[in-house]
Order: structure tokens, then C-alpha cells, then sequence
């Protein structure tokens, strides 16, 4: 457990070691939810990721892919066509 203390501006000072573990730097962007009363923050580009790769899940099988070689083989095969050759 890690203590903050609030300045009179209502700003607080995210411990180091919370900071490091939720690899935020300066000028980073953290999300505040609450779930049944509780507060809880992650880092927004994190939870973005994981929200997109949540999205994305079985996509590539749905698809017809069997595994990540066919899909990237599509994928060289588009850029080409994209390029001209």
C-alpha cells in the first residue's frame, strides 16, 4: 500500500513505485473509474491497447488464418498490391 498526500490545488504525487509499475512518465494520461465504491486509475494508453486487443481477439480466426505466418503473408501480399509491386 502506498500513501499521497493531496496539495491545496486537490493535485497528489503518484508514488515512484506506483508510477513505475504502471509505466506512467510526465505528461502521461491516467484514467479514474469506480467500481463499487472504490477508485481505481490506470494508465489511459495501456488501458487503450488492451481495450483494442480485447476487440481484436479471434479476429484472425474468424477470418480463416491458422496461425500468425498466414496472416502476415496476407498482409505483405496487400502491401504489395497497395504499392503497385
Amino acid at each position: 500500500m502506498e500513501v499521497a498526500k493531496i496539495s491545496s490545488k486537490g493535485q497528489i504525487t503518484i508514488p515512484v513505485s506506483v508510477r513505475n509499475k504502471l509505466k506512467l512518465k510526465a505528461g502521461d494520461k491516467i484514467v479514474i473509474f469506480e467500481e463499487n465504491g472504490r477508485f481505481y486509475f490506470e494508465n489511459s494508453a495501456m488501458l487503450a491497447f488492451k481495450r483494442a486487443e480485447n476487440a481484436f481477439a479471434g479476429e484472425a480466426e474468424n477470418a480463416g488464418f491458422k496461425n500468425e505466418e498466414e496472416m502476415q503473408d496476407y498482409m505483405k501480399e496487400i502491401r504489395k498490391e497497395v504499392r503497385g509491386y
